[in-house]
């Protein structure tokens, strides 16, 4: 059966999570600000959870209506065929959020949604009772200028969570954002990474990854996993080609350096655990010392904001690395920070920039060659 799916993402990764649908065989792609749609069988579904480096979520759109009132928006949820889509005993819990529209209340139309679902189950399903005591099936709608999507979360966690990092340094660097970066930075089975400022390891890690072509998703479960309208069989179909593709005989090597002798115990573990720490290696060492090798791809995201606290020492950080970088010339530089200022203390003009979203917080990326 073909599905309408939506993949949220970070602004400005949009390019990046569009041509990574495109290689899973995702059809019918619209690109939005912050959200792709597509279509896509149901190994569609689990080749996207299991492959998708940069998508927040995946989730199947139901249904896309009007609604200016809460009699609008129960009829058009009321409308979905839910007995195809939830058994009778499935828990279905509703998250929403509501945007530049008239019914501007989440709670209430939180409430109005799940009213709309129950009284459509217990017609189709003849009973009085839901005991919501099975699988759990997350709803999710979305409310933009008075358009209301519903849909069904076939990821349960966001697909950040790798299942490699259970503790992070201060303000870490969302895995999807990583990945986004590390596709901008072109990296390959033989590049060089370095990162001076690499905290937990979640740029190194993601570009090992990426490089060794080891899906994000192969270490985790999801939602739809459990979902009784997809065959299990699909998902063991889709690891396996996913454990198939990875690439064996790469000549990626990775280096991160850090001045915290704790974060960076936090990193190892975070490596071996992603399967990448033959590939990455982590030291203990000042920015000031940073000489990287010719051939070397900078990524980093530099200390700022809360994880300083002042932007003095920021700025001369910056100055620090630009200056490392002078002395010892890379293959290039893409430096992510929300450092307005950063051109400025660096002393170079980028030779490209793109803006990005680190969570709430919007910054650039810095790329130099």
């Amino acid at each position: 059966m073909k599905y309408t799916l939506v993949a949220p993402c970070y602004f400005g990764t949009e390019s990046v999570l569009n041509y990574e649908i495109k290689k899973i065989g995702g059809e019918d792609i619209q690109v939005n600000d912050g959200r792709i749609i597509f279509t896509g069988d149901e190994s569609t579904i689990a080749a996207a959870n299991i492959n998708l480096r940069t998508a927040e979520r995946v989730l199947i759109l139901l249904k896309e209506f009007k609604a200016k009132t809460f009699d609008e928006l129960f009829d058009g949820v009321h409308s979905i065929d839910w007995k195809a889509i939830l058994p009778l005993d499935c828990q279905f819990p509703v998250k929403g959020s509501s945007l530049s529209s008239t019914l501007s209340s989440v709670p209430a139309c939180q409430s109005i949604v799940k009213k709309a679902v129950v009284e459509k189950l217990r017609k189709q399903y003849k009973t009085t009772i839901l005991t919501e005591t099975g699988n759990l099936y997350k709803l999710r709608f979305q409310i933009r200028k008075d358009v209301v999507s519903v849909m069904l979360d076939t990821s349960g966690d966001g697909l950040h969570k790798r299942g490699y990092r259970r503790n992070s340094g201060e303000a870490p660097i969302k895995e999807t954002l990583a990945a986004a970066i590390v596709d901008l930075a072109r990296v390959r089975k033989d590049s060089v990474i370095q990162d001076p400022f690499c905290g937990s390891g979640t740029l190194l890690i993601e570009a090992a990854q990426k490089a060794l072509n080891i899906a994000p998703g192969l270490r985790r479960k999801f939602a739809a996993e459990s979902y009784a309208f997809i065959p299990k069989e699909i998902w063991a179909e889709e690891r396996q080609k996913a454990k198939d593709a990875i690439i064996k005989d790469a000549e990626f090597r990775a280096f991160g350096f850090d001045i915290d002798p704790l974060v960076l115990e936090i990193a190892k573990k975070n490596a071996e655990k992603a399967g990448v720490a033959k590939y990455v290696k982590f030291f203990e060492a000042d920015v000031k010392k940073f000489s990287p090798e010719e051939s070397t791809v900078v990524i980093t995201n530099p200390p700022y904001g809360e994880r300083l606290g002042d932007l003095e020492t920021a700025a001369k950080l910056e100055k620090t690395l630009s200056k490392r970088l002078e002395e010892n010339p890379v293959k290039s530089a893409y430096i992510i920070t929300a450092d307005s200022e950063f051109e400025t203390n660096y002393g170079k003009k980028a030779n490209k920039r793109r803006k990005l979203y680190n969570g709430m917080i919007p910054c650039q990326l810095y790329m130099y060659y």
